[in-house]
């Protein structure tokens, strides 16, 4: 009983030393706790303050000093909804819009099915980071607001992805867009980038509320607001700025979808189980791969492939800009072994082809051995367009191409054209004096292609009321018709000699109709488009 007794009573001594530390004394206590801070939210990240030591002598704990502390609980979330409840940390709004925005949505349930279901791929994603970096767990429903979860969404106004970047704001926070993918609709690239801006803002507005007003509108929009309503001595919360109608609905719809995940019962809204566990995770990728081998690598369907790899929109994933891919969490390894063991051809069977001269679609896909209808939808060419020089094409990869695709391609390809302009085989009737030099002149054409398409010398002069033949574009064309006595022939457009870099030849007109030519043209001439079976009309570059 002593040797019990004795044991006790040291355990006392030690619980007293540690539980009443005099800080006064701690070497640590002249200089201020190293803390940091995250997510804008100004508390202290646990665990961070240096340990204190006691220096005094250790005293028996008193029963009157014991004080109850708080406690950590060490149950785990249940599912992710619960995970969700314990980190809000926004102060709630309660007006009578978040009471419309409620009433909208619980009216809806197959909505709101639809809607969470979507985001059991990403929300644990989400909440993972928004906790490293110690920020409300309310703004992982953000893209419920904005996209309905669904990383493919694309905005009247040009924003894409789950968090609805527009595509200059995304290049702010470097999200890649170039021919191979659109890092606005990646997963993982598209969610740090959203909480990088909603940090920014935080810090900008000290405000949650008027820091999302910001994500919506523009950081810009809302200080104007504040300034405006700081001249007229008014609040300057977000209930009490000007803004427009989405926006000041913006908020509201926040608050409505964390009240109904807070207590979806009070709704009679019945969430789908989430996991507190990952979905996904990332595969390193080496070698150029088609999207259908790596989601049969996986052995999982293609749409759920895409689905967790929306930023890749063509049919090959390019290592060099692609370094990383989304899988379900229990095919990673699957895709491993699968792709180690792969040898029944190549992994890529499409390539990047870099254009090396202006041209049209149908000589790019004659060289690339494609048709044109395929050559036009695998790239999304627009009709009536010549691809211009430094464009980059996704083009079928021969057994010969060994190398996978450049990371200088991958990084800066695009993908740029240039109107195809529709010319008219023309006469012109010379007046006194005229010469090839002063047609070229007139018309803004090459003298060289004056010369041949008449078949004489570049300094050739003509006799007054010479037929002088000339191709114009169409517009150009009716209007000297009209008032300078140009008559106009047959052939609608260029020889085809033309189409492949070259002029036409007085022999060859004929030959032409029907096809098409750049011509030369000057900087205030403007561009033109002759409609099928129509008037021509003005098209603006």
């Amino acid at each position: 009983m002593k040797l019990i007794a004795a044991t006790c009573i040291a355990g006392s001594l030690v619980l007293a030393g540690c539980a009443g530390t005099n800080n006064s004394s701690s070497p640590s206590s002249s200089s201020p706790s190293s803390s940091s801070q995250a997510g804008g939210t100004g508390s202290k990240v646990a665990g961070s303050a240096a340990p204190v030591y006691p220096r005094d002598a250790l005293s028996p704990l008193a029963s009157g000093q014991a004080r109850s502390q708080s406690v950590v609980t060490l149950a785990p979330p249940v599912d992710m909804w619960d995970r969700i409840r314990r980190g809000f940390k926004m102060p709630d709004l309660d007006n009578d819009l978040v009471r419309d925005r409620e009433q909208w949505y619980a009216s809806r349930p197959d909505y709101i099915q639809r809607m969470t279901e979507r985001s059991n791929k990403y929300i644990f994603h989400i909440v993972e980071e928004l906790e490293r970096r110690n920020m409300p767990t309310e703004l992982a429903l953000l893209p419920y607001i904005e996209s309905a979860f669904n990383p493919q969404a694309i905005s009247s106004a040009r924003a894409a992805g789950m968090w609805q970047f527009m595509p200059a704001t995304g290049n702010d926070f470097d999200l890649k867009q170039n021919i191979f993918r659109d890092d606005r609709r990646d997963v993982v690239a598209s969610t740090r980038a959203a909480l990088d801006y909603l940090q920014k803002l935080y810090g900008m507005f000290g405000d949650w509320q008027l820091a999302l007003a910001a994500y919506n509108w523009g950081e810009g929009s809302v200080s104007r607001a504040i300034a405006k309503n700081q001249r007229l001595g008014l609040p300057t919360t977000y209930s009490d700025l000007t803004m427009p109608a989405e926006t000041r609905m913006y908020v509201p719809k926040l608050q409505a979808v964390k009240n109904i995940v807070a207590n979806p019962q009070a709704f009679n809204t019945e969430l789908p189980l989430i996991a507190n566990h990952p979905y996904f995770q990332t595969v390193t990728l080496t070698r150029d791969l088609d999207v259908e081998l790596a989601a049969k690598l996986a052995d999982v369907r293609l749409e759920d492939f895409r689905a967790l790899n929306p930023a890749a929109h063509k049919p090959v994933l390019i290592a060099a800009g692609t370094p990383q891919i989304l899988l379900p969490w229990d095919n990673a390894a699957v895709f491993q072994r699968n792709f180690d063991a792969y040898s029944q051809g190549q992994y890529a069977s499409w390539t990047a082809w870099v254009v090396p001269n202006t041209m049209t679609v149908a000589d790019a896909a004659q060289r690339s051995g494609m048709s044109e209808n395929d050559l036009r939808s695998i790239n999304n060419i627009p009709p009536r367009m010549l691809i211009k020089t430094g464009s980059t094409l996704i083009v079928p990869r021969g057994a010969r191409v060994k190398e996978d695709v450049a990371a200088v391609v991958a990084d800066g390809g695009h993908l740029s054209f240039q109107p195809e302009i529709v010319t008219r085989r023309t006469t012109v009737k010379a007046g006194r004096a005229d010469s090839v030099a002063s047609i070229a002149r007139r018309y803004n054409l090459k003298p060289a292609s004056v010369a041949e398409w008449n078949d004489v010398k570049p300094n050739h002069a003509f006799k007054r009321g010479y037929s002088v033949v000339v191709y114009l574009p169409v517009r150009a064309t009716v209007a000297a018709r009209a008032g300078t006595g140009i008559r106009a022939t047959s052939h609608a457009a260029a020889p085809t000699p033309a189409r492949r870099g070259g002029t036409p030849s007085k022999a060859a007109a004929p030959r032409g109709a029907g096809s098409v030519v750049k011509v030369p043209a000057s900087s205030k001439q403007q561009v033109v488009r002759e409609k099928r079976g129509g008037t021509p009309s003005k098209k603006k570059r």
